[in-house]
């Protein structure tokens, strides 16, 4: 059983033309599955129906904030990737409501669990969430936690920036308020990884004051958040804004790895509001940029001593690495690299990486031939 990896896109506004298209592309042949991403701005109520219609077989996908394929990074339309071969099966399970998660996690992990444990095979997850709801960090930690440490990826939809409503597709709809845990069974070998270009600097700060609900941090070292945090980056208060948090990240480390805690904005009661929760007493650090470039091919060397030929990454990367490398110019740079790797995917509002929820970050896996 050999892994086989077919990629389709359109630009068609109308969703049943979109979707005629991309069942033309990806051919007659039985697909296994398919993974989609799309911009927000279809009639979703028409799209999902149309893709139940054309497709027999499972199908992920999501809103997006631009998405990942065959020629980089891509700002609207959708992008789909069917796969054939026998080298996987993939179960989705439902996970709504999020206003319910521990219970419609623990159904779920069940279903993991029962299915696991009465086949022997290689198994990850991708989960793909409302990337509004602001429930991931309690997400991902339950399933990782309930499913007995299944390897787990996956990524927060998105809306292209517009922050009003994100959607993951599920069974002919397009849902809020919802998450899909998608279960792969893998007769393929396959890695999982995560990378960032951020390091920790020699500047920590304490988080005295946090309320992790809203993920707000009201006070570090003592100090309201936003001032503590332009002093240790050297900026003003008032000069505070999207370029020097997307440049100067919270840096967490666990184990001694890395894990980015992106900031949203500063409040004007000088608390900051950040894309991810941060609990008091947590010690973080003021990020440090490294060479993207670089850490992206390290990264990818490392996989492919695991995987040595994938045929298929599937990528969940973060839209404030994508602005960031928009506005450095690397953008075409860094998709065409991703093209050569085989990854398919999307720009997130948010990464999850085993129990964990990240930002500006990649998190995938690859999955060999």
């Amino acid at each position: 059983m050999a892994l086989s990896v077919t990629h389709a896109e359109t630009s068609s506004r109308n969703a049943a033309a979109a979707v005629r298209d991309l069942a033309a592309q990806l051919g007659d042949a039985a697909l296994d599955a398919v993974l989609l991403f799309c911009d927000p701005d279809y009639d979703l109520d028409a799209l999902g129906p149309a893709i139940k219609a054309a497709f027999a077989c499972p199908v992920l996908g999501c809103t997006s904030a631009g998405q990942l394929g065959a020629r980089g990074f891509q700002a609207s339309g959708i992008l789909a990737a069917g796969v054939r071969g026998g080298a996987i099966d993939v179960h989705p399970l439902l996970i709504a409501p999020l206003s319910d998660l521990q219970a419609q996690a623990a159904v779920a992990a069940a279903t993991v669990q029962a299915m696991t444990e009465s086949r022997p095979a290689q198994w990850f997850a991708l989960l793909l969430v409302d990337g509004l709801s602001t429930c991931e960090e309690h997400l991902a930690a339950a399933l990782y936690q309930m499913t007995g440490n299944i390897p787990l990826i996956g990524g927060s939809a998105g809306d292209n920036l517009k922050f009003e409503r994100t959607h993951v597709y599920h069974d002919g709809r397009f849902l809020s308020d919802a998450a899909v845990l998608a279960l792969f069974e893998c007769r393929s070998p396959f890695a999982i990884f995560k990378f960032q270009h951020f390091v920790p600097s020699e500047v920590e700060l304490v988080v005295t004051g946090a309320d992790p609900d809203t993920r707000t941090i009201l006070e570090l070292d003592g100090e309201p958040a936003a001032l503590a945090y332009a002093e240790a980056v050297g900026v003003a208060v008032a000069d505070l804004d999207a370029a020097v948090f997307s440049t100067h990240p919270l840096l967490l480390t666990i184990a001694g790895e890395p894990y980015v805690r992106s900031i949203l904005r500063a409040n004007d009661d000088l608390s900051l509001t950040c894309y991810c929760a941060v609990d008091e007493a947590m010690v973080v650090s003021v990020g440090r940029a490294v060479d993207a470039m670089q850490t992206l091919e390290h990264a990818f060397a490392e996989v492919r001593r695991s995987v040595p030929d994938p045929a298929l990454v599937i990528g969940c990367d973060c839209i404030l690495r994508r602005v960031g490398f928009e506005q450095s110019g690397m953008d075409g740079r860094v998709g065409a690299f991703m093209a050569a790797q085989n990854v398919f995917g999307f720009s997130t509002y948010g990464e999850q990486f085993n129990g964990l929820h990240v930002n500006q970050t990649f998190t995938g896996v690859a999955i060999g031939a």
